[in-house]
């Protein structure tokens, strides 16, 4: 009961304080005959503290309003930077508010800011936090955060932090079962890899594109995506693939259950092993089935001429008795 008061008690006068920064943040804001210009400034960081009364009460609705303010405050104030810092802080208190659209949004707007502020890194890292926070529920939400985060970083010609959100992108992509869609982005992933010359990456790549390709079922792409990249495969890389294709061209479905359940798969992102243990595997080669024959259906056949030869007697004793 007295735990109970205490945070009643603290809550009010944590309500109170934002109050007083709120009023303190409007009085700021308001213009005179000896104040023609509001001062954005002060208002920003009133409204800020504001926000921190609010979130320590777990007032987030409350917080995210102030925050809001405060950002705007900041822009008013050609600040951009800080107005950016603000919009992304307001996407972990619509995290709590369990608001996964405005996540997104409030990523996008605070990515367009760190833009136009000269600090793009910031803006591809809000992009990356928003789309891990929302993936689960909005994976096709979180898909355009990757998507804007690989064209962001890209205007920076940084093509391996491209590759990340390409990768993240393509993960995502074949966990939604989207294999058309993931292939074009593990294609692009590759290209993005060789503009950075990391070419082991390109090896784990080619295997994750024949896992794709095979998921389509179009063995074809599978064996051309094999032959296209297959020599930046390392040895093990290609002799699975070798094997994997192999069983799938002779219809062999032992073959292949061994390639897929191989060490190198196994140890594949999450995404790719279970596509591997998922993939149809090839049908082979129907034996004909053997005619069943039911016992004792019906007589033995027997000749008519062997039963008239075991009836008849023989010539020689007829020719003995006529003597």
């Amino acid at each position: 009961m007295i735990k109970k008061n205490w945070i009643m008690a603290n809550s009010s006068r944590k309500i109170d304080e934002a109050l007083e920064h709120i009023r303190a943040a409007e009085k700021s804001l308001k213009t005179s005959l000896l104040k023609w210009k509001p001062d954005y400034d002060i208002a920003a960081e009133e409204y800020n503290k504001a926000a921190t009364c609010y979130k320590s009460i777990k007032a987030y609705q409350e917080c995210k309003d102030a925050l809001l303010k405060s950002a705007e405050c900041h822009k008013q104030n050609r600040s951009l930077y800080h107005a950016a810092k603000c919009l992304e802080n307001v996407t972990l208190v619509a995290k709590e508010l369990n608001d996964p659209m405005e996540i997104a949004n409030l990523a996008e707007q605070a990515c367009h800011l760190y833009q136009l502020q000269g600090t793009p890194d910031s803006g591809a890292l809000c992009l990356d936090k928003a789309a891990k926070m929302i993936e689960t529920e909005h994976p096709q939400r979180a898909i355009d955060l990757y998507r804007r985060g690989i064209d962001v970083v890209m205007i920076e010609d940084r093509p391996r932090q491209a590759a990340e959100f390409c990768s993240k992108m393509s993960r995502l992509l074949v966990r939604l079962r989207m294999y058309d869609e993931a292939a074009d982005a593990i294609r692009r992933e590759i290209g993005l890899n060789q503009q950075g010359e990391n070419i082991p990456a390109v090896g784990r790549l080619a295997v994750a594109l024949v896992l794709v390709q095979l998921g389509r079922e179009d063995y074809v792409a599978a064996e051309k995506a094999f032959k296209e990249w297959g020599n930046c495969c390392e040895a093990e890389e290609v002799q699975t693939l070798e094997t994997l294709l192999r069983g799938y061209d002779e219809e062999d479905p032992e073959v292949a259950r061994r390639a897929l359940s191989s060490p190198f798969i196994r140890h594949m992102d999450v995404e790719y092993s279970k596509l591997a243990r998922d993939l149809r595997l090839p049908a082979g080669l129907v034996q004909p089935s053997k005619p069943q024959v039911r016992e004792n259906a019906a007589p033995s056949y027997k000749s008519v001429n062997q039963n008239q030869a075991s009836s008849s007697p023989p010539v020689m004793d007829d020719l003995e008795d006529l003597r």
